[in-house]
């Protein structure tokens, strides 16, 4: 048993909305449909992929109205990694110490919260041909040799199932799948790197030159992947846990 803060998320149609937080005391939840959310933009308001982030997140939990979304914000960023996390990592687990252990709480926290989840929608601008070096961070955390991929003799595998990662991006002048694009080929080796295969890509592309036509064509791949239907203007879903 373990506590945990969660909060109550309301849709409005246009976005994702905390009502109000409260201490939960719960056991395993296995039956439970559980959604990770990633944000790399270092805007909270006005961001393009966050407002995209949250139609995908509230046409899944339109599919799934009794699932868990796991909210974690990177522009509250987790540690960059250093020579004691290396050096850790690289120590056989029992024999790591507490200062080890300790050192590599914050990676196996977040290697757990991908685990669990069902589905990923992870969100990211693309800045300077590249992603945020906070969502750089994440991945350094969550890429583990023996937690989530493992060496063999043909080479690593990815140790996690397979599951839909819904891949959110917006560039402002970059084309996708151009020769400096060095961010949607990546995030999806990294994916396929731990195990994940079932990548999603929900691309706005070039908003620079008009956000409204990027974003309609961004809207056209969502539809794809979670096609639309009536939803009510406002619905209250189950207790949601913000990562911390």
């Amino acid at each position: 048993m373990f506590s945990m803060t969660t909060i109550m998320l309301v849709s409005n149609g246009s976005g994702l909305f905390p009502t109000e937080a409260y201490e939960e005391e719960t056991m395993h939840e296995h039956n439970r449909f559980n959604i990770l959310r990633v944000d790399s933009s270092v805007r909270r308001e006005q961001s393009i992929t966050r407002k995209l982030g949250d139609e995908v997140v509230q046409r899944l939990m339109r599919d799934h109205p009794e699932a868990r979304l796991t909210l974690r914000d990177l522009a509250d960023p987790v540690d960059f990694i250093d020579a004691d996390w290396v050096a850790a990592n690289l120590t056989d687990p029992a024999e790591r110490d507490e200062s080890q252990h300790l050192a590599l709480a914050e990676s196996d926290r977040l290697v757990a919260e991908l685990d669990a989840a069902d589905a990923i929608v992870l969100t990211t601008p693309v800045y300077n041909f590249s992603v945020p070096a906070a969502l750089k961070a994440w991945i350094d955390m969550i890429c583990r040799a023996r937690l989530s991929f493992h060496y063999t003799a043909k080479g690593p595998q990815g140790m996690l199932r397979d599951r839909p990662a819904y891949l959110v991006m917006a560039s402002g002048g970059m084309p996708f799948g151009s020769p400096v694009d060095f961010v949607s080929g990546y995030l999806r080796h990294i994916f396929a790197f731990i195990g994940i295969q079932d990548v999603r890509m929900v691309q706005a592309e070039r908003t620079g030159g008009g956000v409204t036509a990027s974003e309609r064509a961004a809207r056209a791949m969502i539809d794809a992947w979670l096609p639309r239907a009536a939803v009510a203007t406002t619905a209250r879903y189950p207790a949601q846990e913000i990562a911390s």
